[in-house]
């Protein structure tokens, strides 16, 4: 029989997605939420990063200066 990864229904606080993890690796759901936290908020350069490209496509570019005679 194959393990499955499943969200939880009894240890959720959003959507059971670190509770399902914790039941299927076998450890305290409070350590996976610790190191989920701890991730995002090593890798809080990639959602600024996205936010900038983002905004390089969206916003206009502004118009040249004139040329002074």
């Amino acid at each position: 029989m194959t393990k499955r990864l499943y969200r939880s229904a009894s240890q959720k606080m959003l959507g059971g997605v670190c509770g399902g993890l914790a039941d299927y690796l076998d450890v305290d759901v409070t350590i996976i939420r610790l190191l989920w936290v701890g991730l995002a908020l090593v890798t809080a350069v990639l959602p600024m990063t996205l936010f900038y490209i983002i905004a390089w496509i969206v916003m206009p570019q502004a118009a040249p200066p004139a040329p002074q005679a």
